[in-house]
């Protein structure tokens, strides 16, 4: 198999990917390609700041997240959110959500958006990123309350 040197871009960077790249973010989810294409476009046209970031391997999106104000938890004050965090299965152990995370904090960094967070179930990933656990936050329509972390 032929390894293409892997592209860490942002979704401005490629906006002709936009399409692909909802579409790919609702295959992994199952959240609607709609949902992601409307915030996709609020990022493309400038409304707002919170940004897609994909690797790419050649034109193969091999990973990728979002930034968005809330992702689906009862904590709205706590904004914005790292969201749809994936690397496909084939290119796990390879750093790749690592290098999106350390480039997506940067990125937000630099438009003033810090400290920023997510919630996850893992324990123990995100911590080798610089990110601090910092509460249980209620996820909407979950059972169980889920880990809230930061990024200072």
């Amino acid at each position: 198999m032929i390894m293409n040197e892997l592209k860490y871009i942002t979704l401005r960077d490629r906006p002709d990917l936009e399409d692909t790249a909802a579409q790919w973010f609702s295959g992994k989810f199952g959240v609607p390609k709609e949902a992601y294409l409307e915030r996709m476009e609020s990022y493309l046209s400038g409304e707002t700041e919170y940004g897609w970031y994909l690797c790419l391997d050649g034109e193969k999106i091999v990973g990728g997240m979002g930034v968005i104000d809330n992702d689906f938890h009862d904590r709205k004050d706590l904004t914005p959110n790292v969201c749809a965090v994936y690397t496909e299965e084939g290119y796990r152990c390879r750093g790749i959500a690592g290098k999106l995370l350390n480039f997506t904090v940067e990125d937000q960094r630099s438009k003033g958006n810090s400290p920023i967070y997510l919630i996850t179930d893992h324990i123990g990933f995100y911590e080798r990123y610089g990110w601090e656990f910092y509460c249980m936050a209620q996820g909407d329509g979950e059972p169980e309350k889920t880990r809230l972390y930061i990024h200072r």
